[in-house]
């Protein structure tokens, strides 16, 4: 498949796309049926890049995948589950960060377990200090290596006491795939409680752990012997939806995301009809559109959940480019998620960034030099540009940026975007977008 998309703008998107299951939890579930000792059957699986890396992973280590990628459907057997070549898990991990979240799975299952050296998205800092830090207080032992990181348990894993210095997703999803078959207790505190936080707490208790979930993000797991395999369907994806919502708008369209659900999406919808937008909650999902006349400047801020998603940010400002006013946003999320609007300036976008914790209290990143605020003028009418994508979710931003501007755009390195959104090129041309590739 070609690594560019023509795209020629202007035209409102109107039509449905749909959305299944979130990728920042399919991958996690899919680690999590190592933990059994029998088949899980996991439901409403996209077919996007990620899914593909991991059950490439799962299957290096003994685990059988069966797919039936049109029904969205996966069987994972991980019966015989066994060590995997360091070359292996290192060729076919690519620049995916998953990896890191095999270790709880595999010291129980094997005793050891090897992480390469991992990639991700250039969105700021996401060290796994949390997560090695986390192995070592169950009991791990940590050896890094030239080729990346070994990482054995000499004994049963012990429970733990932890509280982290910022509620990460990553660290929250590494001890929960660790203390379930831990011995003792385990209490995690500033824990993150995002929705795909609390499915994953949802698969494991169906594989017989207990967990409770406390209001003052504390976690606390009981850890049992033994874990059986799983029956889920996935939630859907709030960021692929929110980002379907936000071409919607800055194209001055009409989209339907089939699959879209309300209660994850409620801080989001807010700040939709709070810009101008306007969205329609039905059975089948959530109907997005721009009902006319002017869209409004905002000032948002970015947070953990129950705040405003750092994955929703980008889209939104790409349509905010199209509001009348100074819109101000503030990431504290992750420092460097800006980068993206050096793209959209090219275009004719008037943003400035700054060092300053900009239109919010003052935030981690307020006294360490970075780029995390933004200030966004507008209505800028955007003009056609050749565009390189940056990471998942800046690159769907420039392609939103592409579909409002004038002319043709020529964005490269779309493979990016495979990762996270299922078939989005059918999607394009469903909702009627002039898009081509080589």
């Amino acid at each position: 498949m070609a690594d560019v998309l023509y795209v020629n703008g202007g035209t409102p998107l109107s039509g449905s796309v749909r959305v299944r299951g979130a990728k920042n939890f399919v991958s996690k579930a899919m680690v999590a049926a190592l933990l059994g000792e029998s088949p899980s059957v996991l439901r409403n699986v996209p077919q996007i890049r990620d899914v593909g890396v991991v059950t490439g992973l799962l299957e290096l280590h003994g685990v059988r995948v069966d797919a039936d990628a049109e029904a969205g459907t996966l069987v994972l057997d991980p019966t015989d589950v066994e060590s995997a070549h360091v070359a292996d898990i290192d060729a076919h991990a690519g620049s995916s960060r998953i990896p890191i979240l095999f270790c709880g799975p595999l010291l129980h299952r094997l005793g050891e377990a090897f992480i390469p050296d991992l990639g991700g998205c250039r969105i700021g800092d996401r060290p796994i200090d949390y997560h090695l830090e986390i192995l070592r207080q169950f009991g791990a032992v940590v050896d890094k290596r030239e080729q990346g990181i070994h990482i054995r348990a000499p004994r049963r894993l012990q429970g733990t006491r932890i509280s982290l210095p910022y509620p990460s997703v990553g660290a929250t999803e590494q001890l929960l795939l660790t203390a379930v078959r831990a011995e003792g207790i385990t209490e995690l505190r500033n824990a993150a409680i995002e929705p795909e936080i609390m499915d994953l707490i949802a698969v494991l208790q169906k594989m017989g752990a207990i967990i409770s979930v406390d209001t003052d993000r504390v976690i606390r797991i009981e850890g049992v012997d033994r874990l059986e395999g799983f029956n889920h369907t996935a939630l859907s994806d709030r960021i692929e939806a929110a980002s379907w919502a936000s071409a919607a708008l800055a194209t001055g369209g009409d989209v339907l995301v089939e699959g879209a659900t309300q209660p994850e999406m409620m801080t989001f919808l807010n700040t939709f009809r709070k810009v101008g937008g306007e969205f329609e909650v039905r059975d089948d999902g959530i109907r997005f559109y721009h009902p006319g006349g002017d869209l409004r400047s905002i000032v948002l801020e970015t947070d953990v959940h129950p705040g405003f998603m750092t994955d929703w940010q980008q889209p939104l400002v790409v349509a905010l480019t199209q509001a009348t006013g100074l819109s101000i946003v503030h990431e504290t999320v992750y420092e460097n998620r800006f980068g993206f609007t050096e793209a959209l300036r090219g275009m004719g976008a008037t943003i400035q960034v700054y060092k300053e914790c900009l239109g919010g209290g003052e935030c981690r990143f307020g006294q360490r030099n970075f780029h995390h605020s933004a200030v966004i003028s507008g209505p800028t009418p955007l003009a056609a540009a050749d565009i390189e994508v940056p990471d998942l979710r800046g690159g769907f931003s420039h392609l939103i940026a592409a579909l409002a501007a004038k002319g043709t755009s020529t964005v490269r390195g779309i493979g990016l975007i495979d990762r996270g959104y299922e078939h989005f090129g059918d999607k394009l041309l469903a909702l009627g977008a002039d898009v081509s590739r080589d």
